[in-house]
């Protein structure tokens, strides 16, 4: 059965909640639109819209896109970095219709959310259009309930990316040929990719080398041989016949798949004796086509997703990704019994479509904390990652970027800003340390918790004081004496308790029932101590009444007042969460 949904409207903390996890940031006044619906109302706005393509970036040198046609003037390593800048861009809606802007941030973050399954690492494709390609392949399938091919699924995502053409170069599938089997890219398609090895924390011990526990070295290499024979396409000229989307092909030529392993692969009795052969009706004589390698594929994948387990550690993936990762082994057994069971249901009632499972999860009572007796754990469950912090912090004070065809320079140079400010807080966009991907979302049992180090903290508040502080001159400083002008009525402005108590509405997941009272703050989700360092920090040496007149008054350093709270707030471990 489908998770039991909330029905109730938002309200501002679940709206900021919401499009915390399922875009990369909002302004306020995104906020308090979402704030006035229903959860069903809302998915509808983020997942339910026709969205257009996106605008491909051009070589600064010719003017022209490169991913489809191939003709570029600058060099391989500064595409792949304008490749990487171009998708910074796509998370943050730039140069999208300022109505569509959320939908669109939220299909890339599925994007992103499947970069980090089948991820990839810059330094080993070492090709900005092998990468874009990839990239294009999972932004197809994000919204695969809005496709009304039944076969678009998680499943036939699977399928393609096992020939994709970066994912050929990161794990060596481009080496695995008939009589020397390379096993990288079949061993982490059983670990990390679909079946995976079980629940986290509460895997039995291996009774022998080579058990996997749900899958065995007899399986892994009985797969290779399956994903066998195939080649990266340089020339980038082999299309799927139902998108432009190009990918690898077989060594040989299609009616001759010269180094496809043609042999009967036999599993072990973990995958139930599994016998993987050529279909006769699809080769050629007796030899393997292109036809029959990737049938054999799909033989394979069909199996594994007809697997529960397969479907639970997909449903989990996507539970760490947009709600928490539980660190114990009783809390990871609780939500798997219930919560993650219940989504990977639904996942097979879709036909493996997944976002009928995120959306679900998206308007549940589990997502709000809405249910009878739960806590809101959910609430500030998950760290910012330094991608989230730095887009969601340029959306919130509606950062823009320049346009991307116009001021292309600009463009580039801005998103290299982004780039490097993400890099220096700890996280090397699609150079992840190893082929499992970014640490937080699948070591267990640190997961999120690997964002932070001392060093890495230092430099979150140095971005935060570059932002907001007029003197740093920061390419994306904000003006706060101004935001705060447009942002909140004249009333809240001069009082500063009030307008530190609607800050943290926005700012914080956490800011309910919220008192200046030490002696009256049991309830409040912040304690009175925090609201009152906040205040001290904004007022400096003058008291409330004196903020109030100078505020009415225009005073000239009204916004060096406002940029000691905006660094306080921002620079709290409130604003870490999400």
């Amino acid at each position: 059965m489908p998770l039991t949904e909330f029905s109730g409207t938002l309200g501002v903390k679940r709206a900021a909640h919401l499009l915390r996890r399922a875009t990369f940031g909002a302004t306020k006044q995104q906020i308090d639109a979402f704030a006035q619906l229903t959860p069903a109302q809302a998915i509808n706005q983020l997942f339910r819209q026709a969205l257009p393509d996106p605008v491909l970036p051009p070589d600064p040198a010719t003017g022209q896109e490169w991913f489809l046609s191939g003709n570029a003037a600058s060099e391989e390593p500064e595409l792949q970095h304008y490749f990487k800048g171009w998708f910074i861009a796509q998370m943050m809606g730039a140069g999208v219709d300022p109505s569509l802007s959320l939908a669109y941030s939220a299909r890339e973050r599925i994007v992103f959310f499947l970069h980090t399954h089948f991820t990839t690492i810059q330094s080993k494709v070492n090709s900005s259009r092998a990468l874009y390609f990839q990239n294009a392949l999972q932004r197809y399938f994000a919204l695969d309930a809005l496709n009304p091919d039944p076969e678009i699924n998680f499943k036939e995502l699977a399928v393609r990316i096992s020939i994709d053409n970066a994912m050929l170069a990161l794990l060596d599938g481009n080496a695995n040929v008939k009589g020397s089997p390379n096993e990288n890219y079949a061993r982490e398609f059983l670990e990390l990719y679909t079946i995976g090895r079980g629940l986290e924390g509460t895997l039995p011990t291996p009774t022998e080398p080579g058990d996997y526990i749900l899958f065995t070295e007899t399986d892994v290499q009985a797969a290779a041989r399956v994903f066998s024979g195939w080649q990266i396409d340089d020339t980038f000229s082999t299309l799927y016949p139902d998108t432009e989307l190009r990918r690898g092909t077989v060594r040989g030529n299609p009616l001759n798949a010269s180094a496809h392993d043609n042999e009967p692969k036999q599993f072990s009795s973990r995958f139930d004796n599994l016998v993987i052969q050529p279909d006769p009706l699809l080769l050629n004589g007796n030899q393997a086509t292109e036809e029959s390698a990737l049938d054999e594929i799909r033989q394979l994948v069909d199996y594994i997703f007809s697997r529960p387990e397969t479907r639970k550690n997909i449903c989990w993936k996507i539970y760490r990704f947009f709600v928490r990762a539980p660190h114990t082994p009783e809390q990871a057994t609780a939500i798997d019994a219930s919560i993650i069971s219940e989504m990977a249901d639904t996942l097979a009632a879709n036909n493996f479509k997944l976002q009928p499972v995120l959306e679900n999860l998206l308007r549940s009572e589990h997502f709000y904390d809405a249910g009878v007796g739960v806590s809101d754990d959910a609430y500030g469950g998950i760290i910012k990652s330094p991608l989230d912090l730095v887009t969601g912090t340029l959306r919130f004070f509606n950062i823009s970027l320049p346009d991307m065809t116009t001021q292309t320079s600009e463009f580039y140079e801005a998103t290299n800003e982004i780039l490097g400010t993400i890099g220096s807080l700890g996280m090397s966009f699609f150079e992840p340390y190893d082929v499992a991907g970014y640490e937080a979302y699948h070591q267990y049992p640190i997961y999120h918790r690997s964002w932070i180090t001392p060093n890495f903290l230092a430099r979150r508040y140095d971005f935060i004081r570059q932002v907001v502080t007029a003197a740093e001159n920061y390419m994306f400083n904000v003006d706060v004496e101004q935001f705060v002008i447009n942002n909140f009525s004249n009333a809240v402005a001069r009082d500063a308790r009030s307008l530190i108590i609607e800050l943290a509405r926005y700012l914080f997941p956490h800011a309910d029932n919220l008192t200046f009272d030490e002696g009256a703050d049991d309830s409040s989700s912040l304690t009175a101590q925090r609201l009152n360092y906040f205040k001290e920090r904004l007022l400096q040496e003058f008291d409330e009444a004196y903020w109030t007149t100078r505020w009415d008054q225009s005073a000239q350093d009204l916004r060096e007042q406002l940029e000691f709270l905006f660094n306080a707030m921002l620079q709290s471990p409130e604003n870490q969460l999400a």
